[in-house]
């Protein structure tokens, strides 16, 4: 499952190769309450179809509208910015003080967006600059962040996954994990050395390794942009990885299991000498406490969850309805 600015740019890649002129528009500043981040992509055909948004909408309209009119028919990159004034806020639906502003790039076989997707698809980060003067556009390796930078001559972007997940055990539920996971841009490694799982793994767009997964925490030295979760409720594989996972800077590390099995987990983990301020790091039972019963309702809360820990927000738990007050062994 692609993300939606890979979305975007195989939609541009498709008009391109068919011969139809199109525009590539790359949100590089807001301020105050925006609707879109910096670095969110839209792609308009010359006829007025779009892929991707960087507003709630009306700003797309007006883009349109300009496009097919022909007052746009670029020859270079070009900025536009909405909302600067209250009057404009208000006719583009910009939040109060909402402003952005968003380089206009013609499209064409020298924008290189096929080779961009290409190494995306080898999973490889890539710095993609953009003349804003001429519409030049070189690719190279990317600086292992996701940094946008724009100035009076180029445009920097940086695509492809900034985030890692590891997944301990190739199950059922790690197959909803990873194809939601792959949405969001992580780059998905798998762990399982068990065959009998391991020969069946088949998401597209996903690492497969076979190694016991302690070694593979050690050998893949989660960063602040790793998360680490294991989902095979057996101890020997999930035990050590998480106590490696714990003495890391990892962002995220969870581990499915009941409320019971949690506790008799830590216990376990106090005996390997992770302390009581690693363990507190442990998302377990994992993921938002939502009621979660199958594995996509149990994925999405689990990416849920994980959302908020890389955003910086810990969510406190809900109270529960008397109704689904159940020990379900997962989430819930």
């Amino acid at each position: 499952m692609d993300n939606v600015d890979t979305q975007v740019l195989k939609k541009a890649s498709e008009w391109v190769r068919a011969g139809q002129r199109a525009v590539l528009g790359t949100v590089v500043r807001t301020w105050g309450s925006a609707p879109r981040p910096v670095g969110a992509l839209v792609a308009i055909r010359a006829d007025g179809q779009i892929a991707g948004s960087v507003s709630g909408g009306c700003i797309e309209d007006d883009l349109i509208d300009r496009i097919r009119s022909g007052a746009m028919a670029l020859t270079a990159p070009q900025r536009v910015r909405y909302g600067v004034s209250a009057e404009e806020a208000t006719r583009f639906g910009l939040p109060c003080g909402g402003t952005l502003e968003v380089v206009l790039e013609p499209l064409s076989p020298a924008s290189r967006i096929d080779e961009l997707l290409q190494r995306m698809a080898e999973g490889r980060q890539t710095l993609r600059r953009l003349d804003l003067r001429s519409g030049e556009v070189t690719l190279g390796d990317g600086p292992g962040s996701a940094a946008l930078t724009v100035d009076e001559v180029a445009l920097v972007s940086v695509h492809g996954p900034v985030w890692r997940m590891l997944l301990i055990g190739a199950g059922q539920l790690t197959q909803y994990v990873a194809q939601m996971a792959l949405a969001l841009d992580y780059q998905v490694i798998i762990c399982d050395p068990r065959e009998e799982y391991a020969d069946a793994w088949s998401v597209a767009g996903t690492r497969l390794v076979r190694t016991m997964p302690d070694d593979t925490v050690l050998e893949m030295q989660p960063d602040p942009h790793t998360a680490v979760v294991a989902l095979t409720h057996d101890p020997k594989l999930d035990d050590l990885a998480l106590m490696e996972a714990l003495r890391s800077s990892a962002f995220y590390v969870g581990a499915i299991g009941s409320r019971r099995n949690q506790a008799k987990r830590k216990e376990r983990l106090k005996e390997f000498g992770v302390d009581d301020a690693q363990l507190e790091r442990l998302h377990g039972p994992v993921g938002l406490k939502n009621g979660a019963r199958t594995p996509p309702e149990i994925a999405v809360s689990i990416l849920a969850e994980m959302t908020g820990a890389k955003y910086g927000y810990r969510i406190p738990e809900p109270v529960a309805p008397a109704a689904a007050a159940v020990e379900s062994g997962c989430p819930a």
